[in-house]
């Protein structure tokens, strides 16, 4: 049991809510990772439910737990600021902000492009496209999971080099384009689907951001569309829509 001062003037959750604070920057509970359970929590610090639950709330104002009904409470993940600009890259965010960034391919496609698919590309329906779905990650955590689209022609060594980089800006370097730029960026928000929550390793009650996104070269010709669901509780997007407007928020 962890002793609990009752004569020291601070209220007792107080002094519960500041120890597992503490536990949780000293890392006793990684991202991610459920905290012991109210019964469990409520017998080590010899206080009821009621005690508990506030501390456990006081946690949740100050960012560091969030509550799952029914799942109990989780150390809540560092949110990753992702900058969506003209030149988005998964990479340089994910560096940016002090972190570890990884890719791995879940299947590679050549097929016929359907009739959406090549209106965005501007193709023909029916001409060759590369179907390539990814997964992204940040700390060796999934952050996504995508599915992208690219006209064959233009990527013929594109398995090669992404099985080599993991990197799509690396696939478009080998091929020429190493300056390709956002032309358009949808966000909606929604409920995963059985895989989406399998791969991402989140709930199936917890959304998802769904991006519609489109990237094209410095002519302007699309080179690539892609439909990629994030975690949302891991990721914010930030629009930038002046050159460095991000600074803006810098102190928030």
């Amino acid at each position: 049991m962890t002793a609990i001062d009752r004569d020291s003037g601070l209220a007792v959750w107080r002094q519960i809510e500041e120890t597992l604070a503490e536990e949780i920057r000293s890392r006793r509970w990684t991202e991610g990772q459920r905290l012991p359970t109210e019964a469990e929590l409520s017998q080590r610090f010899g206080v009821n439910r009621h005690t508990l639950r506030r501390a456990v709330s006081a946690l949740v104002d100050r960012g560091l737990v969030r509550v799952e009904q029914g799942r109990g409470a989780f150390v809540r993940e560092n949110v990753l600021e992702y900058l969506v600009g003209q030149r988005t890259r998964f990479t340089e965010n994910v560096r940016r902000a002090n972190r570890s960034a990884s890719g791995r391919l879940l299947s590679f496609k050549r097929m016929r492009a359907s009739k959406d698919v090549a209106e965005v590309l501007r193709l023909t329906p029916g001409t060759a496209v590369l179907q390539v779905e990814t997964v992204n990650q940040v700390d060796d955590r999934p952050l996504s999971v995508g599915a992208h689209w690219f006209p064959a022609k233009r990527f013929p060594d594109f398995q090669e080099v992404y099985d080599a980089t993991h990197s799509i800006t690396r696939v478009m370097e080998h091929h020429g384009i190493p300056n390709y730029a956002r032309a358009v960026t949808k966000v909606t928000a929604r409920m995963p689907d059985v895989t989406e929550a399998e791969v991402l390793g989140q709930p199936r009650n917890r959304p998802v951001l769904y991006v519609e996104a489109v990237n094209v070269d410095p002519d302007g010709v699309p080179v690539q569309l892609s439909h990629v669901r994030y975690a949302a509780d891991r990721f914010q997007m930030v629009f930038e829509t002046l050159s460095e407007g991000a600074k803006y928020f810098e102190g928030d």
